[in-house]
């Protein structure tokens, strides 16, 4: 159902792998990058990121950015710390993080899949960001960032990752935030025939990287329309992914952070939700341990939140995932916020950081109240794609995450 294609890598000789792969470009602020390259010059955000190297009021969309983006991955290049295999390769990537491994099929897939839905979405994309990706793949010739995709976990494909995985990986390091990155180059042909044969019959889901999909779909369709002798074989027709099993993927809850109380105080807002919540007072931090649990943190206190049956249809994919039933029943009738994806008074905080970090927020004085929720699980996300429904925004932090720099497609030879 889904096409998967091997390809010539860019990446990272083994010596150099640990110091040029690097943190996605998406989950860290300018700033942060800017202290991780002073340290290490060649990290992968000066590729992914390059508006780093420009003072603060650089627009970060400019030709002028991609330029030097464009610039930095040739100096990697010329320097001889990446280099590109001499035959097409499918790659298998192993991530490991508090004793948890996933491993995943590194493979070019096809943009007419995608298009056409047999690479299945959940998520709405935002036409600025879509456009900022298509312009850094179009200005580089090459995708920098892999896409985070998830299959419906299948035996035989399981088969074949325990045999590669049992010689020694061409590259393994433990990265600074604890995670080992183990990588396998798989040039046989009759093993690659077999793993395209293999995938085939199933389709394939994004798990996270829907602005570099569509990026990809935006510089395919440029591409074709400046192309007279287009014939769909063009480096450009695939996009870069990693694919792993669903059974194998870990979903972190995407908390929430509001800014102001909408002008009322503390029992109002109880008395506000008490048609749709249990709610009581705790002692001490709220981790939720099941579906449909909450916890609000306000004014140095926490409450338990439960979902009142009733308040939400269990049978809609979408409707009964957390960060809806939240937003629909509290954070929109309470706050005001009907659009968490532009309003400014609320903010979202990625479960890697715990709530710990919700309490630093609100005790800052920064946000008035902060949302601890259950992670949304695997099985919904596959549920609502398959629904061809889209998940609330801010549904589901992934952990660990795929490092840019590890491999890059090259758009053309």
């Amino acid at each position: 159902m889904a096409i998967v294609k091997p390809f010539r890598g860019l990446r990272p000789k083994p010596e150099f792998c640990k110091e040029i792969a690097s943190p996605p470009y998406d989950v860290l602020s300018t700033e942060e990058a800017r202290k991780i390259v002073k340290q290490n010059p060649k990290s992968f955000l000066r590729i992914n990121k390059a508006e780093l190297e420009f003072a603060d009021d650089m627009n970060p969309y400019s030709e002028a950015v991609y330029q030097k983006g464009k610039a930095n991955l040739q100096q990697l290049i010329d320097n001889g710390l990446m280099i590109r295999d001499e035959n097409p390769c499918f790659y298998v990537y192993r991530l490991t993080m508090d004793n948890r491994s996933q491993t995943g099929l590194v493979s070019l897939v096809s943009v007419d899949d995608y298009d056409n839905g047999l690479i299945k979405k959940h998520e709405h994309t935002r036409p600025e960001k879509v456009n900022d990706r298509a312009d850094h793949i179009d200005f580089l010739d090459a995708q920098a960032g892999p896409v985070f995709t998830a299959y419906r976990f299948q035996e035989p494909i399981q088969r074949i990752f325990n045999t590669i995985t049992e010689n020694p990986p061409s590259i393994d390091f433990v990265a600074d935030d604890t995670v080992r990155h183990e990588f396998w180059v798989i040039g046989d042909p009759d093993l690659q025939k077999g793993i395209i044969s293999e995938f085939a019959p199933f389709p394939l889901y994004i798990a996270d990287g829907h602005h570099r999909s569509q990026s990809s779909s935006e510089v395919c369709r440029r591409k074709k329309e400046q192309n007279p002798h287009h014939t769909g074989e063009e480096g450009y027709n695939y996009f870069l992914n990693v694919i792993f099993p669903d059974s194998e993927l870990t979903i972190l809850p995407y908390n929430r952070v509001v800014r102001d109380m909408n002008g009322l105080t503390i029992p109002q807002i109880l008395e506000k939700t008490d048609h749709n919540f249990e709610i009581r007072s705790v002692d001490g931090e709220v981790n939720p341990e099941e579906p449909h649990t909450f916890g609000m943190y306000v004014e140095g206190n926490w409450f338990f939140l439960k979902a009142r049956e009733g308040s939400f249809d269990p049978n809609d994919p979408t409707g009964s995932i957390d960060a809806a039933i939240l937003g629909d029943n509290f954070i929109a009738p309470i706050f005001g916020i009907a659009d968490p994806k532009t309003d400014k008074r609320i903010n979202f905080v990625g479960g890697i950081r715990g709530t710990k970090e919700l309490i630093r927020l609100v005790n800052s004085g920064e946000y008035k109240l902060a949302f601890s929720l259950f992670p949304t699980s695997i099985k919904q996300l596959l549920d609502v794609a398959d629904a061809g429904e889209v998940m609330p925004p801010k549904s589901t932090w992934f952990e660990p995450k795929l490092r840019s720099g590890m491999i890059v497609n090259m758009l053309t030879d």
